[in-house]
């Protein structure tokens, strides 16, 4: 009976299995495989080349720049990020006066939750694009125009958001931080909602203020979920591609000026596609596949605390 019973389980598993290790594990070793050779993309004729390519990748100053802007990005977008979403989610959740009702949010936080997830509606192509309308370097830009009408900046000099190597990066990592405080606001909120009200009402009646309550309490009880987020959010923080690849200029993927804004993922595709260094694109793929599981593993091992039941 049980050994009937394991053959019915394998043979559901076994499909999904085989399309997992084919579609997804497959591709990888492929990477791994040709980012030690030669291949130029257009046709199958590879040489072995050993570690040359990765020899190449460490002395690649365009590469060390993307490397060093994506560590830029991962060290204050995932901060910011859940900062300001935990912020604005214990507002809107436990952050107004309590009534007879108990425990409540500020007031209008409905509304404040669909204003702050309507970003995340959108597809990342559409909101680089709005955001490079509203970083335009003349006047019709809406950052420049309202800056010119208060009297801040100079109509004949405007501020080059996009072209300007100190701001482009940061403008870029803006826009993934408004793009993300709604998404995380959405998520903590659910998690805020499964905290009994009780535990609230308990630590306000012995006297308990809104910073206490959150440190002692939200937090806490959050761990779990702040993790899960801190973790996607240093994942995005090694790709951006989309976001850096329409909102900033240069020729094929962005990146400019100058490199200033660019990062691993868009150097890799203008390899690939553009200069036909396919081999060498490779080899960016596994470093970064690479640095994103360390991350990864790091980032858990860091914050693993002792789970809380209540």
């Amino acid at each position: 009976m049980h050994k009937g019973k394991n053959r019915f389980v394998a043979g559901f598993l076994i499909g999904p299995l085989g399309l997992y290790l084919i579609f997804m594990i497959w591709p990888y070793v492929q990477t791994f495989g040709y980012s030690f050779t030669n291949w130029r993309g257009q046709s199958s004729q590879m040489e072995f080349v050993g570690l040359d390519n990765y020899a190449e990748l460490f002395s690649d100053s365009v590469f060390l720049q993307a490397l060093w802007n994506n560590f830029l990005i991962l060290v204050s977008l995932p901060l910011a990020t859940i900062l300001l979403a935990l912020f604005f989610a214990f507002m809107v959740n436990v952050g107004g006066r309590g009534g007879a009702a108990g425990i409540r949010g500020v007031r209008g936080s409905g509304l404040y939750k669909v204003v702050f997830f309507l970003p995340h509606v959108l597809s990342v192509v559409i909101l680089a694009i709005l955001w490079r309308a509203v970083y335009r370097g003349d006047v019709a830009g809406l950052i420049n125009g309202t800056l010119i009408k208060l009297g801040i900046s100079d109509a004949e000099h405007p501020v080059e958001w996009l072209n300007s190597p100190n701001l482009v990066l940061w403008c870029v990592a803006f826009v993934l931080l408004w793009w993300g405080v709604g998404f995380y606001l959405v998520l903590f909120s659910a998690a805020m909602q499964s905290i009994p009200k009780e535990i609230y009402e308990a630590a306000l009646l012995d006297g308990a203020g809104r910073s206490q309550t959150f440190f002692k309490v939200t937090l806490p009880l959050l761990w779990d979920t702040v993790q899960t987020a801190w973790v996607y959010l240093a994942i995005l923080a090694m790709d951006c591609f989309a976001l850096i690849s329409v909102m900033t200029p240069g020729s094929s993927y962005g990146g400019g000026p100058d490199h200033s804004s660019e990062v691993m993922a868009t150097y890799l595709m203008r390899n690939f596609l553009a200069f036909g260094k396919s081999g060498y694109a490779c080899a960016m793929g596994v470093v970064i596949l690479l640095l994103t599981l360390i991350l990864s593993v790091v980032t858990l091992r860091i914050s693993r605390r002792e789970r809380i039941e209540y």
